[in-house]
């Protein structure tokens, strides 16, 4: 079995070229160690002045177990667009999140890191494991599925 493959850092521009989303809902601000093994980290700078802190909680804020799951759909999403070996679909979609777990919170100042591999394909599905990380620790992990589709 050969070797994966990496392919350099996808920045901001890059993302938006493969994704719809935009402010305040693109939720990855790049993307490092992509492989040719499917892989690849997502990486979301979560900042104070996000809008969700408003409410999310005031005095104490929490980035949302939610948006952690969209980063890693997002994150998932530019793995699979980016290493589709025929014509570049323009769009996907999530489908499914399994094995959610929330383990510690995440705040203002914290990277998060999105860990994600490919764990099963089905034509235009894909199935991935995320490890959503800050400082090394998992902070939430769960099975992301998405299609890719025109």
């Amino acid at each position: 079995m050969e070797a994966p493959i990496s392919i350099e850092t996808i920045d901001i521009q890059g993302i938006q070229k493969l994704l719809p989303h935009r402010f305040p809902f693109l939720l990855i601000d790049r993307v490092i160690n992509v492989r040719s093994d499917f892989s690849g980290v997502g990486i979301k700078n979560v900042s104070v002045n996000e809008p969700q802190f408003a409410g999310h909680f005031p005095g104490r804020p929490i980035y949302p177990g939610v948006l952690m799951m969209e980063g890693m759909a997002q994150t998932a999403g530019v793995i699979g667009m980016t290493l589709t070996e025929t014509q570049r679909p323009t769009g996907v979609y999530f489908l499914t999140i399994d094995k959610c777990k929330f383990r510690k919170p995440a705040q203002p100042g914290d990277i998060v890191e999105y860990h994600m591999r490919l764990i099963n394909r089905k034509r235009d599905m894909w199935w991935f494991h995320g490890d959503a990380k800050v400082g090394g620790v998992i902070v939430a992990e769960a099975d992301i599925g998405a299609m890719l589709a025109d």
